[in-house]
């Protein structure tokens, strides 16, 4: 089976707009609409210290993961996802051991990241590649849903 290639969005690349489109389209899908960064994408992406790789799978955007690093020392993942008929196939991991990678290119001593408590499986991974939990914040993504704090320090 083919794993497909990890790809890096450039902002100048002839394909920006309709990889842009397919991961608005799939970002929809995953994530409730007020967590959901769809609206904002290019906007997001166009920041100066935000990065986009995608998974490329014959031709097809089959997941993503967005990041960010505000300062030298320290990066956020904003948002992972891999379409539902991809899952379990270890994309998500390849995709998150990508972001981790270019952040340690940069240099980056800690990357830091927000996660459901019910979403067993993110959680999984996120613990599986050496992220540990640093706290609970009551309400984070609404009144009724809390986040874990989770952070991967080199």
């Amino acid at each position: 089976m083919n794993s497909g290639d990890i790809v890096e969005l450039r902002r100048n690349s002839t394909n920006w707009a309709k990889v842009v489109e397919d991961v608005v389209k799939l970002e929809k899908k995953v994530f409730p609409k007020h967590e959901s960064l769809a609206r904002f994408f290019d906007q997001e992406l166009r920041k100066q210290n935000s990065g986009l790789l995608f998974l490329d799978l014959h031709g097809e955007v089959v997941g993503y993961v967005m990041y960010s690093w505000p300062s030298s020392l320290y990066a956020t993942i904003a948002k992972l996802a891999v379409k539902e008929k991809c899952r379990r196939q270890g994309h998500g991991e390849t995709l998150l051991k990508a972001a981790i990678e270019k952040c340690r290119t940069r240099n980056i001593q800690r990357i830091g990241l927000h996660v459901d408590p019910s979403r067993t499986a993110a959680m999984n991974l996120y613990k599986k590649l050496g992220f540990q939990v640093d706290s609970l914040i009551k309400g984070y993504y609404s009144a009724d849903r809390d986040a874990y704090r989770m952070y991967l320090e080199f």
